[in-house]
């Protein structure tokens, strides 16, 4: 997964479970004018201003804080989109059900890639069969 969707779930699965827990926050989270890549935007934005003032980075508080910021603010200026790679330092955690299912993903994965050695081992060691050899029977000088 390359950062920048890395950096995407992370921001989602921040405001996913703020909105769960922060009644007043989860009416801002549904504002129908509000979305996703917007936020990204914005918090891109700022994070290029922070830049050119001579800052190097930003933490992650900072960047949840900017995150709710957006959502909060109905006119607020989220700046235009900026192409750029995300570096994102850790990874969301998974829920139990999420682990579950790649285990068993995985589990299929590794049994069918099994299974594909053992037909293939038999493959090469079962014996071929010998092609139906016609005898050729050579003409004697002593039959008349």
């Amino acid at each position: 997964m390359k950062g920048t969707e890395q950096f995407k779930l992370t921001i989602k699965a921040y405001l996913d479970e703020r909105a769960k827990n922060d009644e007043l926050f989860a009416s801002s989270y549904t504002k129908e004018n509000k979305n996703l890549d917007d936020c990204i935007t914005f918090i891109l934005n700022q994070a290029r201003a922070i830049a050119d003032e001579g800052g190097c980075g930003m933490t992650d508080d900072e960047v949840y804080s900017l995150a709710v910021h957006y959502y909060d603010e109905d006119n607020i200026e989220i700046g235009k989109a900026i192409n750029c790679g995300i570096i994102v330092n850790h990874r969301v955690e998974l829920t139990e059900e999420e682990k579950a299912e790649a285990k068993e993903k995985a589990l299929k994965a590794y049994q069918a890639e099994e299974m594909r050695k053992l037909q293939q081992r038999n493959n090469h060691t079962k014996p071929k069969p010998k092609p139906a050899s016609q005898e050729q029977v050579q003409p004697s000088l002593f039959d008349f």
